[in-house]
């Protein structure tokens, strides 16, 4: 049975905008206020998907959460109809409006946590969605993106859906963000690194907070029946979370064989190498391939430059002919220190063969990159065929995607712009058309 690798992009949706609502997050908190190019970000998202499936990978689309959550801001004691609800958010609680306005669920990174099915004890794949509870705008997300994966991933004999953790400080989840599965191929049993950034009893970051826990790591390991065996947890050095690495996947980045990470990424890192080879080696006795870990030093890209570039938010995609390719963000180009780093990251031995750009600006001026943008499922060939049609990318989906965000979206959005009535009844609209494109219900918190 063959398995590989699809990945799972978010749309990015009608309201994107720069609110600069994660602390933490350095660019999305210096774009903050900014007029943001809605119609130009979901472009460049769907430019990136149509790159992954043209590269043949497995591509599928996952639907933007409706906007905004209007039942958030009833419940937030603003009444009367929608246009009302809206108006008085706007003047009395703005930072609440931009907050049930977000298209963060972009990012879908953070969406879920996924174990294959080779890693289960079940044999089905194990989703949990995150709670995302750091963050008042994202913890919005967790309930509707729960019901789309359920609704793609529908198959019980497939796939397994959990509940989010507790929404508790103590079970704060990120999702995928902070979830990295190595393996000697998609079809063996693989280690899953779980990065947290503090428990009840480690060393805490001081400026930004630390938005995975290890009890949500752990609680995870438990619902997914992960073994041992198959589990490293890791976490995540708080000098670093203070500089910008508000998730694993800003400093650090893996696919199969292969791990590339900061010299300062994690705590203990000499050490937990150690562990993490260790357990390669008794996973893999026979050692077809070896793990390789690669170190990037401060002397070549120090965290401030890594963070500006996003390079280690690259994607990692292993390509049909088995060879692998690093798709980084345009701004790596731009930047002198992370082209350095990508020059000598191909001089070096490891499995990374070639590179090449996404141009994803408007995502990345809040705050995320490639690797945000997609959640990795890793499915064999009768789990990939149960997975909806609707949503696969295809020259059809691609074609018809994009005269959809060519119709519907607007050119650009401002802070003023998410208090216009005439915004609810365009999303509405848009999304409307979308679920039959997708032939995928959506959900709808308000009407029209």
């Amino acid at each position: 049975m063959r398995y590989q690798e699809a990945n799972f992009d978010g749309l990015i949706g009608p309201s994107h905008n720069f609110a600069g609502l994660s602390p933490g997050n350095l660019a999305s908190n210096q774009h903050k206020g900014e007029i943001a190019y809605p119609k130009q970000a979901a472009l460049q998202g769907l430019e990136k998907m149509w790159m992954l499936q043209q590269l043949g990978i497995p591509q599928g689309v996952l639907p933007p959460l409706c906007r905004p959550d209007l039942d958030c801001l009833r419940k937030l004691g603003f009444s009367g109809d929608n246009n009302r609800v809206i108006s008085h958010a706007g003047k009395q609680a703005p930072h609440l409006l931009a907050a049930c306005y977000s298209a963060a669920a972009m990012w879908t990174a953070n969406s879920a946590t996924v174990t294959c099915s080779k890693d289960s004890p079940d044999g089905r794949v194990n989703f949990t969605p995150a709670n995302l509870l750091t963050a008042f705008h994202r913890s919005l997300e967790t309930s509707a993106t729960a019901t789309h994966l359920q609704r793609i991933f529908s198959d019980p004999s497939y796939f397994h859906h959990h509940p989010a953790l507790p929404a508790q400080s103590d079970f704060a989840d990120e999702g995928a963000a902070n979830h990295t599965r190595l393996s000697e191929s998609f079809d063996k049993p693989g280690i899953n690194l779980l990065v947290y950034g503090r428990s009840a009893d480690n060393i805490q970051p001081l400026v930004f907070p630390a938005r995975q826990t290890r009890a949500a790591c752990e609680a995870i390991v438990r619902q997914h029946g992960l073994a041992e065996a198959n589990t490293l947890l890791a976490q995540q050095n708080p000098e670093v979370i203070d500089q910008g690495v508000f998730h694993h996947d800003v400093i650090g980045v893996g696919q199969q064989n292969f791990l590339m990470l900061h010299q300062r990424a994690l705590l203990d890192q000499k050490l937990l190498i150690s562990k993490l080879k260790r357990k390669w080696q008794a996973l893999y006795p026979k050692q077809q391939k070896n793990l390789v870990v690669t170190e990037f030093s401060d002397s070549l890209i120090n965290v401030q430059e890594a963070v500006d570039s996003y390079l280690f938010n690259s994607q990692l995609l292993t390509l049909p002919d088995s060879s692998m390719l690093l798709l980084a963000p345009s701004r790596c180009a731009e930047s002198s220190a992370a082209q350095t780093a990508i020059d000598w990251l191909l001089a070096e031995k490891n499995p990374v063969s070639q590179v090449a750009y996404a141009e994803l600006t408007q995502s990345m001026n809040n705050g995320g990159g490639p690797a945000c943008l997609r959640l990795r499922v890793t499915l064999s060939d009768k789990e990939l065929n149960a997975v909806h049609r609707g949503v696969m990318l295809d020259f059809t989906l691609y074609t018809r995607l994009k005269g959809w965000i060519e119709t519907h979206y607007r050119d650009q959005l401002s802070a003023d712009d998410l208090t216009d009535p005439r915004l609810i009844l365009e999303i509405h609209t848009a999304l409307d058309e979308l679920s039959e494109i997708l032939d995928l219900p959506l959900l709808y918190p308000f009407q029209v």
